[in-house]
């Protein structure tokens, strides 16, 4: 499979899409990147890569981060980690207070604000030094020790999350968060702010891709069952309320992220990052979802 040809011609023919949907404005910090561009790399499990344009440039991985805390927490927690969150699609939008509330403080699924929040709960209750452990465990994931936090874009989210901070005040009040508030938000906010390149977070998922080698970065270890329980979670809640969409056009499990990264893998045979900063009416990437959907209809590799 000509990986290299088949991502540099699909480039070419989503260019119609290019001036499609708008970056983060929301996140002060966010609305400031150029949203004219696109990078993509794949790397397979025998060791082939392909990439192109954009691949090496670093941008915020924002909810991609999710992925890591899930394998951190459960890492750290096993089945008990699924007493304070569900493993349900949620079918509503990623920071809703409603069915929140409905469910008296137990998000419905990880991948959602709500779900994300206890689980920085979570790690900062189980972990020493949790900014340095979760950054160390991204690094050792990704083989990239120059990785770094993006604190401005973290401190733009924390001066404008009045959402999330209503989030994390009925996680509390319904006794699901057990450190201080605000030292949940300041961890949550943190770790959405990594930032990586297309290359680093499609080097990174090889790692959930390929389950049947040993899981086991910076002292996180997975099983295999557990990696192949998170592709799950990918799959049917990696995209918030348009999961089945992606499903349904794509076909391979991922997670998104509102800087206009997705990451999706193939079991046992890659791992695909893109990048490009407009966003649809749902949060994902209008060219990033062009990009794989027309991948996966390229290569007929799909998990489907």
């Amino acid at each position: 499979m000509d990986y290299q040809q088949i991502i540099e011609d699909i480039y070419k023919s989503i260019q119609p899409h290019a001036k499609e949907g708008k970056q983060a404005t929301y996140i002060p910090e966010l609305a400031k990147v150029d949203p004219d561009q696109f990078g993509m790399c794949i790397h397979t499990i025998y060791g082939e890569t392909a990439a192109i344009e954009k691949a090496d440039t670093r941008f915020s991985i924002q909810s991609i981060s999710k992925v890591f805390s899930l394998a951190m927490c459960l890492s750290l927690k096993g089945d008990e980690l699924w007493k304070r969150i569900g493993k349900e699609p949620s079918g509503t939008a990623f920071n809703s207070l409603v069915q929140l509330e409905i469910e008296r403080g137990i998000p419905r699924n990880p991948f959602l604000n709500s779900g994300a929040i206890v689980m920085a709960d979570i790690l900062l209750s189980e972990l020493t030094n949790p900014e340095e452990e979760f950054l160390s465990f991204v690094r050792a994931v990704s083989g990239n020790d120059s990785i770094e936090y993006n604190r401005e874009v973290a401190a733009s989210e924390r001066e404008n999350g009045y959402l999330n901070a209503a989030i994390v005040n009925l996680l509390k009040y319904n006794n699901n968060i057990e450190n201080n508030i605000e030292s949940v938000l300041q961890f949550y906010f943190l770790m959405c702010s990594i930032e990586m390149s297309c290359r680093e977070l499609s080097q990174a998922f090889l790692a959930f891709a390929n389950h049947r080698r040993k899981f086991d970065y910076a002292g996180i270890t997975l099983t295999a069952s557990q990696v192949k329980r998170i592709n799950a979670i990918m799959q049917t809640c990696g995209f918030y309320d348009e999961a089945g969409e992606f499903s349904y056009l794509v076909g391979l499990p991922g997670k998104s992220g509102v800087g206009g990264g997705i990451v999706a893998i193939y079991p046992l045979l890659y791992s695909v990052a893109v990048w490009s900063p407009r966003l649809n009416a749902k949060g994902n990437s209008v060219m990033g979802l062009k990009a794989l959907e027309l991948f996966t209809s390229e290569t007929k590799e799909s998990i489907f």
